[in-house]
């Protein structure tokens, strides 16, 4: 600040000053116009319009949450009128976030700047405009697909001893569709954490697969994805806090045995 003070001339202007209160009083004030530009600069703005066409979410109030510690905390919200609502705010880096009707989470999203689009139906929801966004539900929408192929397998089982194959015959091939779309599965996760080891679409979508445990516990995918991660990718608080919980556990499982 003191090279900043030098180019501004500050000094110049105070050379004069009899009253060292007043002069202490004026050059605080400076600082503090000083530290709240440059604060309001490193800001990036957000604005979020949301289009929806499910009637119970009409007239109903949205909250944009933020994890923190152990809880989801709300830094935004919007009242859904005619099927459209709108946030607008400022974001200093990009986060992951969910959007929730009352304690029920409805979507994840990143809020980062720029004009973010959301287009909820009973169908799918969409979120778009932005970078991250574009990148989460292109792996949302090829996860959507590959969940959909899964349910399939399960109406096939049912279907195919309807047409009079032998139990054991549709086991086995049951068997073989199951394994082939978890190893697909497990591959599109890994793959898109790897490539967003950086920012926060990486530990993001890792706390989003370790919240479908009943609780931490190490996997050979998570193992994979943890042991050729980067530093800064370990360190990240919510991945370091579930491998050390998660060893504890496997611990504890040895022990147990």
């Amino acid at each position: 600040m003191i090279k900043f003070f030098e180019i501004m001339n500050i000094r110049c202007i105070f050379a004069d000053m009899k009253n060292r209160t007043y002069y202490m009083d004026i050059k605080k004030t400076v600082f503090a116009l000083v530290v709240s530009v440059l604060l309001s600069s490193c800001a990036s703005e957000y604005l979020i319009e949301g289009n929806s066409s499910v009637s119970r979410l009409d007239g109903r109030m949205l909250f944009m949450k933020i994890p923190s510690g152990d809880e989801m905390i709300s830094v935004d919200s919007a009242e859904v009128v005619h099927g459209l609502f709108r946030m607008q705010g400022e974001v200093d880096t990009p986060k992951v976030a969910a959007l929730y009707m009352d304690e029920q989470s409805i979507m994840p999203l990143v809020m980062e700047q720029g004009n973010i689009q959301i287009q909820i139906d009973n169908a799918r929801i969409i979120v778009s405009g932005t970078p991250l966004n574009d990148k989460l539900y292109e792996f949302v929408r090829q996860k959507n697909s590959l969940d959909d192929r899964a349910y399939e397998v399960e109406r096939m089982e049912s279907r195919l001893i309807m047409d009079g194959e032998s139990i054991d015959a549709v086991e086995v091939k049951i068997k073989e569709e199951r394994e082939k779309l978890s190893k697909e599965l497990d591959g599109l996760v890994k793959s898109f954490i790897q490539e967003n080891y950086e920012n926060v679409l990486g530990p993001g979508v890792f706390m989003m697969l370790c919240n479908g445990f009943p609780y931490p516990l190490l996997t050979p995918l998570i193992e994979d994805i943890v042991g050729n991660a980067p530093e800064a990718f370990q360190n990240n608080p919510y991945v370091k806090e579930y491998m050390e919980a998660a060893r504890e556990n496997m611990k504890n499982l040895e022990t147990d045995l």
